[in-house]
C-alpha cells in the first residue's frame, strides 16, 4: 500500500461546507492543521459529531478563553535543551515538533507555534546527560511523535542510546500506529531496527495514542502485529475526551479491542487544561464515573488501565470520587511521594487537581532547572488568542 497524501489546508476538505471552512482557517492560523487521506477515510462525514473528526477538523472552542501553554510545567523538567528529568528513573528526549496528526486536544499545542523550540535537530546534549545519571534506566523519545523520524535518525537515537548500559527500555511516543499504520509495516528498516534492539534483557516499547475503538482498524492490527513480531511491546494511552470517547460503552470497546489485539491498556488521563482544549473538558466526576462503568465492562486485561492526571507534582492517581470526596495517590512523584495518598472536596465543576481545595499543601510550583530553555509560560500570547 503506498504512503498517504497529507493534507495541511483545511480547503482541500470538500466534504465540509464552503462557509464552514472559511471560519476554520481563523483556527489553523493558530494552530496547525495536519491530516493525511487514510484517516479522513475513518470520518463518517454525514454525522456532525463523529469522534473521529472531532480530533482532527479544529473547532471554533479553540480560540476561547480556556488554560494555558503548558499546563503540566513542561519547561520547569528541562536539564538541558531537548531533554526533561521529571522522575528519577525516566527522561524525555523532545525529538520532533512535528506528528503526523496535529489532534485538537494535544497537550503540547505550544510545540506548534513558531516561536517556541523545545525538539533539538541535536540530541547529543540529552544523550551526554543521560549517559551521566546512571538512575536513568528508561528514555521516551517524543515530541510531536517520534516515529515521524526518518528511520535512519530513529537508528543513530537507538544505537547511541543502547551504548548507555543503563538503559533497559527505550519507548516511541507515537498516535502513528492508527494514524498511518502503513508507515510501521511497511518499513522493513523500522522493523529490522526495533528486532536488533528490542532483547530479552532490553525491551522497545510503543507507547501508542489511540483514543477511539473505530481507529482500530485492519491497516492498525496489521501494524500492532509487525511491531509485536519485531518485538516491540505496544501499550495505549489516552485522555478522556468530551464528545470522544466519554461514553462508558466506548471506552469499554477500546479497552476490549486493546487487549484483544495484544496492547495493552496503560493509561487514561484526565485532560489537561491546556490552552484550545475547552470543547474536550469533563470533570473530574464524570471522567471517574465513565471510567469505572467501563472498566465494569472489561476483563481484568483492561481493568489494567490506571486513571490519572499528568500534573506538575507528577502522575496523580485517581483512586475514587464519591460523595464529594477524591480519593488520590501518587503514581509518580518528582519529590518522590511516591504512593501519598490524598483525600481532598471535589466540587462538582472540578475538572483537575488544582480545583480541588486544599491540594496546595501537597505540592509547590518547581523552578526551571535549566536557564537555556525558555518558558512558554513567559511567552506572549498569539494575537486573538485569549488564554488565562
Amino acid at each position: 500500500m503506498a504512503q498517504p497524501k497529507y493534507v495541511t489546508n483545511v480547503d482541500k476538505l470538500t466534504q465540509i461546507p464552503e462557509d464552514e471552512r472559511s471560519k476554520l482557517k481563523n483556527i489553523t492560523e493558530k494552530f496547525v492543521f495536519r491530516v493525511n487521506d487514510y484517516y479522513l477515510g475513518l470520518i463518517d462525514w454525514d454525522d456532525p459529531h463523529d469522534p473521529i473528526r472531532k480530533l482532527i477538523i479544529p473547532n471554533k472552542g479553540e480560540l476561547a478563553e480556556y488554560g494555558r501553554w503548558d499546563a503540566s510545567d513542561e519547561d520547569t523538567n528541562y536539564v538541558v535543551p531537548g531533554c526533561q528529568h521529571k522522575y528519577s528513573s525516566t527522561a524525555l528526549l523532545i525529538v520532533s515538533e512535528v506528528c503526523g496528526a496535529y489532534c485538537r486536544y494535544c497537550f503540547r499545542k505550544r510545540l506548534f507555534r513558531n516561536d517556541v523550540k523545545e525538539a533539538m535537530s541535536d540530541v547529543e546534549p540529552g544523550l551526554d546527560y543521560i549517559s551521566k545519571h546512571p538512575e536513568i534506566n528508561n528514555v521516551l523519545l517524543t515530541g510531536g511523535d517520534s516515529l515521524i523520524l526518518a528511520t535512519s535518525k530513529l537508528r543513530m537515537i537507538v544505537e547511541k542510546l543502547r551504548s548507555i548500559d543503563h538503559v533497559k527500555i527505550i519507548r516511541f511516543g507515537s498516535k502513528l500506529p492508527v494514524f498511518n499504520p502503513m508507515r510501521i509495516y511497511e518499513d522493513e528498516e523500522l522493523l529490522e531496527l526495533i528486532r536488533q534492539y528490542s532483547t530479552p534483557d532490553k525491551r522497545i516499547y510503543v507507547m501508542a495514542h489511540i483514543n477511539h475503538p473505530r481507529e482500530i482498524t485492519e491497516e492498525a492490527k496489521r501494524g500492532f502485529q509487525a511491531l509485536h513480531d519485531a518485538g516491540a511491546i505496544v501499550v495505549n494511552q489516552t485522555p478522556v475526551l468530551k464528545g470522544i470517547n466519554d461514553d462508558a460503552k466506548v471506552l469499554a470497546e477500546l479497552l476490549d479491542r486493546l487487549s484483544w489485539a495484544g496492547v495493552t491498556p496503560y493509561y487514561f488521563f484526565v485532560n489537561r487544561p491546556v490552552a484550545g482544549n475547552r470543547d474536550f473538558v469533563l470533570t473530574l466526576e464524570e471522567v471517574y464515573r465513565i471510567v469505572e462503568e467501563a472498566k465494569a465492562r472489561t476483563s481484568g486485561l483492561g481493568k489494567r488501565v490506571r486513571l490519572s492526571m499528568s500534573h506538575t507534582s507528577g502522575k496523580i492517581e485517581i483512586l475514587a470520587i464519591d460523595h464529594g470526596k477524591a480519593y488520590l495517590k501518587y503514581h509518580q512523584s518528582r519529590d518522590n511521594e511516591y504512593g501519598k495518598f490524598m483525600i481532598l472536596d471535589c466540587p462538582k465543576e472540578a475538572a483537575w487537581f488544582d480545583d480541588l481545595p486544599g491540594n496546595e499543601q501537597y505540592w509547590q510550583k518547581p523552578q526551571k532547572k535549566t536557564s537555556d530553555v525558555v518558558s512558554v509560560n513567559e511567552l506572549s500570547d498569539m494575537p486573538g488568542l485569549i488564554v488565562k
